[in-house]
């Protein structure tokens, strides 16, 4: 049996400091507050269809995971938002303005097909990829 995959569900990012993180992905990237769980140490973030999870690495299911993200390691080589519409020079502008520096885009395949990409840093050090609607199909057809 082949599992009906359909989107990205949530990712997953421990952290030293979760309000710091919550600033940029709410702030800057203009995700919303999904839901806050002092208790765990669990702050979840609504970014389209996908949550992103920020865990504090002294909360209770933080410390589950070990020792916290570094510079000389990550838990995660990067993850991926997709952006619809892709407008670069307005994303540019707006990451600039909080002083988050985007990188160069170009096209890059992707879930849905070739399509424009770009990539930024988290104030963590976790690499985001913005990545527009696809300008043609997948290689699987989907």
């Amino acid at each position: 049996m082949k599992i009906p995959f359909v989107a990205l569900d949530h990712v997953v990012l421990r952290t030293n400091d979760v309000a710091r993180l919550r600033h940029f992905y709410i702030e800057v990237l203009g995700c919303t507050l999904e839901k806050v769980q002092d208790d765990i140490g669990l702050v979840q973030l609504r970014a389209g269809d996908a949550l992103i999870d920020l865990v504090d690495v002294a909360g209770k299911i933080g410390r589950q995971g070990g020792v916290a993200p570094g510079p000389e390691g990550h838990n995660l080589d990067h993850f991926c938002l997709r952006v619809e519409p892709f407008d670069d020079e307005a994303i540019r502008k707006g990451l600039a303005s909080h002083g988050v520096t985007l990188g160069e885009v170009v096209q890059r395949y992707g879930a849905h097909g070739e399509g424009p990409s770009c990539y930024l840093s988290d104030p963590d050090g976790n690499t985001v990829e913005l990545k527009g609607p696809a300008t043609s199909p997948p290689v699987g057809g989907h």
